[in-house]
């Protein structure tokens, strides 16, 4: 009987034993199990795509075709690189950035006024180049474009009350001497920049040859004759009178109002057509027409 009690105790602890394995085999399982679940949630997130960066709006520079660019600005010279296939409006927002001079404000300037729809590269732009800036504050703007305004709406009036200004008696003793063999070629209906030398070969009031030198660094315009070469700022000229010429439309009479009268116009005769607009953009500025 102790024999068979023993045997039988010894049956209970085996089975007991077994069960404890059993339960620890089970928890080890379960363990495993939410190991390695933890570990395929770990993976997956780390294999999780990453969240793009916000872009601030900006195109970047990263592999684009630069240029190293001298800005110059109220006496202050500024280092910036553009890419070479940025467009002159690029370029604006850029000396914003540096001079704190809204574009609108800018008269930029590289071989005559720099287009804001072509890039650098169109207008051949080279590393090192002088980029010449010319512009003032709002406030500036506001004290000096508010006088300019008034005189080129009155002389606007003027002009529409009187005939054709190529007809007056004035106009017409230079007019009849007729076109300058000298002068530069015409272009009827074409609008080019500033050449990269002066006008030459016109006719002034007097009737004495005339040339108009563009000098862009100083913001002057030089009207030269044969006697003197008169040096005058852009900014002191208050606007700028323009008409084809009846019979030879390819040229255009032009007056520079250096004063409050007419009086104070100087007048210049057989202008090519192709740089009116080139001129009056470069001695007045966009901004004036706003």
């Amino acid at each position: 009987m102790a024999a068979q009690d023993g045997s039988e105790g010894l049956g209970m602890e085996t089975e007991v034993g077994l069960k404890e394995s059993e339960v620890l085999c089970d928890g080890a399982g379960k363990g495993d199990a939410a190991g390695t679940e933890e570990a395929s949630l770990t993976d997956g997130e780390n294999s999780s795509p990453q969240v793009p960066a916000v872009s601030n709006g900006e195109d970047s520079d990263e592999g684009k075709e630069m240029v190293e660019l001298k800005i110059i600005w109220n006496k202050n010279k500024y280092d910036l690189k553009m890419p070479l296939d940025g467009t002159g409006a690029k370029l604006k927002e850029r000396i914003h950035t540096l001079t704190g001079l809204p574009p609108a404000m800018q008269k930029v300037m590289y071989k005559g006024l720099l287009p804001e729809d072509k890039t650098l590269r169109e207008i051949k732009v080279t590393n090192g180049a002088k980029i010449m800036v010319v512009g003032s504050t709002i406030n500036d703007v506001l004290a000096v474009n508010t006088p300019k305004e008034v005189i080129q709406q009155e002389v606007k009036a003027e002009e529409n009350k009187k005939e054709p200004l190529c007809r007056q008696k004035q106009h017409r003793k230079v007019l009849d001497k007729g076109k300058p063999e000298d002068v530069m070629p015409s272009i009827k209906g074409a609008k080019e920049r500033l050449p990269t030398v002066p006008l030459s070969g016109m006719y002034n009031k007097s009737g004495g040859k005339v040339r108009l030198t563009f000098k862009l660094e100083q913001d002057q315009l030089w009207i030269g004759t044969k006697e003197r070469t008169e040096k005058i700022p852009m900014g002191s000229i208050k606007n700028v009178v323009t008409e084809p010429i009846e019979g030879h439309e390819d040229y255009h009479m032009m007056a520079f109002q250096l004063g409050p009268t007419e009086a104070s116009q100087y007048w210049v005769y057989w202008v090519p057509a192709q740089y009116v607009d080139a001129i009056k953009d470069t001695v007045l500025g966009k901004w004036q027409y706003f």
